[in-house]
C-alpha cells in the first residue's frame, strides 16, 4: 500500500471508529462549530495543534503559517482573526511556536531564499528590535530558541494592535491572547505571555 492510499485507508478506519464509539459524532458537528479558540501555528508538520493539545474536532478553529506569523498584511490571517472573533466568538487566540523553527532559523541568516525573502523579513524585524538581548548570547542554540520566544511576544502584541481585537475587547471584553512555544524534545507547551481581555488599546491599527 503507497503512502497516499494508506492515509485513505486510515481515515476510513479512524471514522468507523469514532461511528462505533460516539453514533452522533459527526451529525453533532455537521451544522455549527462553537471553538473555544483560536490556534495561530507554525506550518511544522511535527507540531499539529489538535495532537498536542489532545483537542476534539470543533474544539478549535486553525491557522497556520511559515513561523507563527502575525502580519499586517496577511489578508487570509486577517480574515481567520475576524471570522473567529467576530463570528465564532472565541474566548481565547492562542500564538504557538516550537523551538527549533526553520522558519526563524532561516530569519538568522543572510542566505536568499526566493519568495519566501518577503515573509522572513518580519521575523528579522523581531531580530533587530531584540539584537542586544539575543547577541549575549553564548550558543547559536540558545540565540535561536531565544528569538523563537521573543517573535511569539510579538506576534501576540501583533494581534493586539489589529482593530479586530481592539474592538472586540471594547466591545466584547474579551478574547484573551496567549504566546506559547511547542518544546520538540519533550512534548511540552511553554507559555511566554499571556494579554488579558483590553489590556492594551492604541489608535494605530491594522
Amino acid at each position: 500500500m503507497n503512502t497516499l492510499s494508506r492515509l485513505l485507508q486510515d481515515n476510513k478506519s479512524w471514522s468507523k471508529k469514532m461511528m462505533e464509539n460516539e453514533p452522533d459524532f459527526f451529525s453533532k458537528l455537521l451544522n455549527v462549530q462553537h471553538p473555544e479558540f483560536l490556534w495561530i501555528g507554525c506550518s511544522d508538520s511535527r507540531v499539529p495543534p489538535d495532537v498536542i493539545t489532545q483537542t476534539r474536532p470543533g474544539e478549535i478553529f486553525i491557522h497556520r503559517n511559515i513561523a507563527n506569523m502575525v502580519v499586517h498584511t496577511d489578508l487570509n490571517m486577517l480574515s481567520v482573526l475576524q471570522y473567529a472573533v467576530e463570528v465564532l466568538k472565541v474566548k481565547h487566540i492562542i500564538v504557538c511556536g516550537h523551538y527549533g523553527c526553520g522558519g526563524v532559523k532561516a530569519a538568522m541568516t543572510n542566505n536568499s531564499m526566493g519568495l519566501i525573502n518577503k515573509w522572513l523579513r518580519n521575523i528579522k524585524d523581531v531580530y533587530r528590535y531584540h539584537q542586544d538581548e539575543i547577541e549575549i548570547l553564548k550558543e547559536n542554540d540558545l540565540k535561536l530558541n531565544r528569538l523563537i520566544e521573543l517573535n511569539v511576544v510579538e506576534q501576540v502584541m501583533n494581534l493586539a494592535k489589529t482593530s479586530i481585537i481592539q474592538k472586540s475587547w471594547i466591545h466584547e471584553k474579551g478574547p484573551h491572547l496567549h504566546g506559547w512555544v511547542y518544546d520538540l524534545h519533550d512534548g511540552i507547551i511553554r507559555p511566554q505571555v499571556h494579554m488579558p481581555s483590553a489590556f492594551i488599546k492604541t489608535e494605530f491599527f491594522i
